[in-house]
């Protein structure tokens, strides 16, 4: 490829976690500073995207027919501040990578979701957010500075205090700004790597709901798994599980040894052919039945290791593939506390429907943060997975159109099938956005299957 004689390029067929809408690629594996920046002034009619470890569910770290660097080909630690916790990291690093180097120092990534499976770049193109939003944020909140090649082949440095514009806009951009190149990210102090957790187990929606407004603040971390087949008295019954990371003195009261010892689990993967009808409304109400009925109705102070508190899937390398080949979609929407009946009527629609989640989750969001794009909002958020089946399509549409009544958004990092013209109105400051992102890719160079689907750029 033209202008790309020292950097390894590979045509690769490139999908998201939901494995919904595969598109081909120019991988190029650039491994240092004057690559990436070659790698994008080269972009054609197709133009660049940075990519991390595909668990984006849709398009948004694809495109399809242009060129994709290749995040993984540059990972590692620069510099480690133990005094500040503040860590440089380049833009491929995992999260994975960050828990297992920090951990054993007393440290803890600010912010995780529910895979460790994300690199910091990916983290600050989505704006990635976790079970402790309601305290600490999102995870650009906990950016102190950036450097990111711009669409001129720069590289910037940012600061939220030095350029807030471009900073907050490539914080929740989706890649469309430039590629991160590494990152300053101040981590959390641990006393141990146990986290104390409280179990309550919910007849219902109402319940679930009542003792996460009375109580979330009290912890620093809070989800909610919900049974989306049960209904009547029983629709929206809930596991909640609350906490914070265990003090070193109750690690070793414990009977561990190591109160930082961190050793995560590996299972095999399924098989390529898993049936896709294997998950349906029979075989998830069992595994909902069973995961229900297995929690305790009210537990207190039991300890937990990250990986069972944060990362449970991750135990499963390639757990997507039991969805089959048709694949799913990941559905999630931030609505404000006024819209509180909608995660009712949202529930009692799905549970309604027929449509099969066995993974379906509920969670308080703190304020956001000034990024145009990011998808955080005070108030409430639902996520659920969904196989690819009739009728889908349009029961999300007409719930879409509601979440953009009650002034909430869809997350476009999970996104594969939103409408476009309900994006301006989800996400009110895109024209402030597409202004910032014009004056650092004035040329247009960074695209992705996302952006021409939604018309963002």
């Amino acid at each position: 490829m033209s202008g790309l004689d020292d950097v390894t390029v590979e045509r690769r067929l490139l999908e998201g976690w939901g494995r919904t809408a595969p598109t081909e690629a120019d991988v190029a594996l650039a491994t240092t500073d004057g690559e990436v920046r070659d790698v994008v002034l080269a972009a054609g009619p197709r133009g660049v995207l940075a990519r991390g470890l595909g668990r984006g569910y849709g398009d948004c770290a694809q495109n399809g027919g242009g060129l994709v660097l290749d995040g993984p080909s540059r990972s590692g630690l620069t510099s480690v501040d133990l005094a500040t916790g503040e860590v440089t990291a380049l833009a491929g690093t995992s999260i994975d990578q960050l828990i297992r180097w920090l951990v054993p120092l007393g440290l803890f990534v600010p912010v995780t979701p529910g895979t460790r499976q994300v690199t910091v770049g990916g983290a600050i193109a989505s704006d990635i957010h976790g079970k402790n939003h309601h305290v600490k944020g999102s995870w650009g909140n906990h950016v102190t500075s950036m450097r990111v090649v711009d669409g001129s082949g720069e590289v910037r440095h940012l600061t939220p205090q030095d350029t807030p514009a471009e900073f907050w806009a490539t914080v929740g951009g989706m890649g469309l700004t430039g590629a991160v190149v590494d990152a300053t990210v101040r981590m959390a102090p641990i006393g141990s790597s146990l986290v104390s957790v409280d179990t309550d187990r919910t007849k219902d929606l109402d319940e679930v709901m009542a003792l996460m407004v009375e109580g979330d603040a009290n912890y620093d971390y809070s989800v909610a798994w919900i049974d989306l087949i049960a209904r009547g008295r029983s629709m929206g019954r809930s596991i909640l599980q609350r906490g914070q990371f265990a003090t070193r003195e109750q690690a070793l009261a414990s009977g561990v040894d190591d109160p930082f010892a961190y050793s995560p689990h590996q299972l095999p993967s399924p098989p390529d052919l898993f049936p896709s009808g294997l998950l349906n409304k029979l075989t998830v109400r069992a595994f909902n039945e069973l995961w229900y009925r297995k929690a305790p109705v009210r537990r207190r102070d039991e300890l937990q290791s990250i990986e069972k508190f944060f990362h449970p899937l991750d135990m499963v390398d390639t757990w997507n593939r039991i969805y089959g080949p048709r694949g799913f979609l990941q559905w999630q929407y931030a609505v404000p506390d006024s819209a509180t009946d909608l995660v009712r009527h949202t529930v009692e629609r799905l549970s309604g429907s027929g449509m099969s989640s066995f993974l379906a989750v509920l969670k308080r969001f703190g304020p956001g943060n000034d990024a145009p794009m990011s998808f955080p909002t005070s108030g409430w958020t639902l996520a659920l997975d969904i196989p690819v089946l009739p009728g889908l399509a349009r029961l999300l549409d007409e719930l879409d159109e509601q979440v953009v009544a009650a002034g909430g958004r869809v997350y476009l990092a999970k996104d594969s099938r939103v409408r476009p013209e309900l994006v301006p109105a989800m996400y009110p400051r895109l024209a402030e956005w597409r202004r910032v992102r014009d004056k650092m890719d004035p040329e247009g160079r960074f695209r992705s299957d996302l952006s021409r689907r939604l018309d963002l750029v």
